[in-house]
């Protein structure tokens, strides 16, 4: 019996340790329904890769193109992505990058449909 005691107070000591260890990194205070304060640890802040960062930039990017298609005209837009292409190496990356490929190209059209409704 007195080892059971002392396994079951060595694992409250624990679980003291890890909640005061989660505590010491932050915590805010919960009202409860009765009014009591409860703290609460704050979860840590992930500290993955920004992917929906990422994919905010990339659309961003790409709504612009196909504006700039839209604004320009098909024409004039590949003109200038051509003459881009024929500078230096970052200007050629630059032509790379600003080619109008097929989701700016299906965005351009979105963008004249919606505008066709408007006027």
């Amino acid at each position: 019996m007195a080892d059971a005691n002392y396994v079951r107070f060595n694992k409250r000591l624990r679980d003291i340790d890890r909640k005061h260890r989660k505590m010491s990194r932050g915590y805010v205070q919960l009202v409860e329904r009765d009014g009591l304060l409860v703290p609460v640890s704050r979860r840590p802040a992930r500290r993955g890769f920004p992917f929906r960062g990422l994919l905010l930039i990339l659309a961003g990017f790409l709504i612009f193109k196909a504006i700039l298609l839209t604004h320009l005209g098909p024409i004039t837009y590949g003109e200038r992505v051509e003459k881009l292409a024929g500078g230096t190496a970052l200007e050629q990356a630059g032509a790379w990058v600003m080619r109008a490929d097929p989701v700016t190209l299906w965005i351009t059209q979105q963008v004249e449909l919606k505008l066709d409704a408007l006027l």
